[in-house]
């Protein structure tokens, strides 16, 4: 469906009702809960509930036959590993076109140095997989981590159940460590115990116990709430959220004056209250390899806050839901904003174009390229997001929220587009 947005008539002030819980702590407590066998260590209340969470649990419960994960790319990499270290599992594992194009191969070398019997059942490198299980041995293993941090998440969440503990070298930076090192605090919160040595991790072989995870809004997701209040120089509440944080995201606290938002931690209980300062910076040169999820919803405000912009070590970006910088910017010159992307780098030094018709958003069926450019219909009303229900992968009530906000959301036809 696509979605005409109109902003609010008065100055933006909402609190935001349905923020999604952590998407990435979900699914590691998902994958744990499993291999913990328990399943009520994790109430299901208290996981986010969003289509990327339901192809995995769904996932999770089989052994046999095909497991589908769509475009869920996080799905398909901790699944890989899951059943290549689950005994009695003979499944083939396969997902989208654009995902069957995602990089895995790094992950599948990794797991059959310890043991895993994985084959390709089309082209090499890539989706589907023909995976029989087995318990993993343990032991070093080299790790091509470039591409995904979620490869070594997904090797160290099936440490527990290998033979003998596991070390995983990736043998130098990786992109999005954060989320690794939230893997590894999750485990240590099950009992399992590691450390590291320079970009080598040790990871003991403990079976896991059950735990109770904390409840915890998806700084990720928060991002575009954040770029709204940028970009409205209103004020947003967004209950759900915490600091401190195990996610990586929550370093928008930081980052978010630099755009000329405030971040106060609530009075009245967990939560954080965004608001407006005139202090915003001239530009913004920023490495975002540990926050690759931040790029769109900031290059779009930076864009609509008329400070340029260079975001550099964001070449995953470009195996993504959508090649995520090329989508960047072809939708940004749909406002006039002329940004250019090289092999690792989303760049605008404040060039523009004239614009000449109101401008229709492709989603480039991408959650985030969806979200990012909502705040855009508070310089321009009557914008157009096409394919809008994308959200669903992650923040399955945006829209919802974005009409509390007093925001007009309309379903439009495609003849009614003109």
């Amino acid at each position: 469906m696509d979605y005409r947005l109109t902003p609010p008539e008065e100055i933006l002030e909402t609190t935001v009702q349905h923020l999604p819980l952590s998407k990435s702590i979900s699914a590691r407590a998902l994958l744990l809960n499993t291999i913990t066998r328990n399943a009520q260590a994790v109430d299901p209340t208290r996981v986010a509930d969003c289509f990327d969470t339901r192809v995995l649990a769904s996932a999770l419960a089989l052994r046999s036959g095909v497991a589908d994960c769509a475009d869920c790319g996080t799905a398909a990499r901790f699944l890989t590993a899951f059943y290549a270290g689950t005994e009695g599992v003979d499944i083939t594992l396969d997902g989208s076109e654009r995902l069957r194009r995602r990089p895995i191969a790094p992950l599948v070398e990794a797991l059959r140095s310890l043991g895993a019997d994985i084959e390709y059942a089309g082209a090499d490198g890539c989706l589907p997989l023909h995976i029989r299980g087995r318990q993993l041995a343990g032991g070093t293993v080299r790790l091509d981590a470039s591409a995904s941090s979620q490869f070594a998440s997904a090797l160290a969440l099936m440490a527990p159940t290998m033979a003998a503990p596991l070390v995983i070298d990736l043998g130098g930076e990786i992109p999005s460590m954060p989320y690794l090192l939230m893997t590894l605090r999750m485990l240590a919160n099950r009992g399992v115990e590691w450390e590291r040595q320079g970009y080598a991790f040790h990871i003991a072989n403990t079976p896991c116990r059950p735990a109770q995870i904390e409840a915890e809004g998806d700084w990720s997701a928060a991002a575009f709430w954040y770029a709204i209040a940028g970009v409205s120089a209103g004020w947003v509440t967004l209950p759900q959220l915490r600091l401190p944080s195990l996610q990586g995201d929550a370093v928008l606290s930081e980052i978010g004056e630099r755009f000329g938002v405030i971040t106060a931690e609530a009075d009245d209980g967990p939560g954080v209250e965004l608001s407006a300062t005139p202090d915003i910076w001239s530009r913004l040169d920023m490495d975002m390899a540990d926050y690759p999820d931040l790029v769109a919803p900031l290059a779009v405000t930076a864009a609509l806050i008329g400070v340029p912009f260079v975001f550099s070590g964001v070449a995953n970006l470009r195996h993504k839901e959508s090649d995520r910088l090329a989508a960047l910017v072809e939708e940004l010159d749909r406002i006039g904003i002329v940004a250019t992307a090289s092999a690792d780098t989303l760049q605008w030094e404040g060039e523009r174009r004239p614009v000449k018709q109101l401008p229709v958003f492709d989603s480039h069926n991408d959650h985030r390229i969806a979200m990012a450019f909502a705040p855009v219909a508070l310089f321009v009303p009557g914008i157009i997001i096409r394919h809008a229900e994308v959200v669903e992968k992650s923040y399955p009530h945006f829209w919802d929220d974005l009409a509390a906000a007093g925001f007009t959301v309309e379903e439009v036809t495609t003849a009614s587009q003109s």
